[in-house]
């Protein structure tokens, strides 16, 4: 049975985009001007689900926490969760929903800020300051972005239609 989401951004192409980020986010984390905290957390979500067809939870596709959680002082993935339910529900980066149409905001909404939407990829991050979050996050979508576009140029060079997908979980493989 076809998924409903993303072709080419699933679980296997986010984890590669984070990946792909974390050396420049662990490397930020060290300076004390990023945040103090040294622990962050990042939600992906899936493009294709949006709140016209899915559930937030069944949109989030990926997320990944650094630093050993038992330590945490805050639940950052609960601020991320948050940060990236407005950002998914508006369509827009959570700093702006906050700043410059704040009555799209509804009871519950976090005041925090700290996600991004680059061409429809939601991610949200949090641990830092709002506005490395809001950089962090903005690496991972643009990250995930190239790697579709990557994709999408090698799909081309074997189909002029995209095949069902095979592998673990479902994922298109290369």
């Amino acid at each position: 049975m076809p998924s409903n989401g993303s072709y080419f951004i699933d679980r296997h192409a986010a984890e590669k985009a984070v990946g792909l980020s974390l050396p420049m986010i662990e490397s930020a984390m060290t300076l004390k001007e990023v945040g103090e905290s040294g622990f962050l957390y990042i939600v992906v979500m899936d493009p294709l689900r949006t709140p016209s067809c899915s559930s937030f939870e069944e949109a989030i596709l990926y997320e990944h926490a650094i630093g050993d959680r038992s330590k945490w002082d805050a639940d950052y993935a609960a601020f991320a969760r948050a940060k990236a339910r407005v950002a998914w529900r508006a369509g827009m980066d959570s700093h702006l929903v906050q700043e410059l149409r704040p009555y799209l905001l509804v009871e519950n909404d976090t005041v925090l800020w700290g996600s991004v939407v680059v061409d429809g990829i939601v991610v949200a991050v949090s641990g830092a300051n709002p506005w490395y979050d809001e950089a962090f996050a903005g690496t991972v979508a643009m990250c995930l972005r190239a790697l579709a576009k990557a994709a999408i140029a090698g799909e081309r060079k074997r189909n002029l239609f995209l095949q069902p997908k095979q592998g673990p979980d479902n994922q298109y493989m290369e």
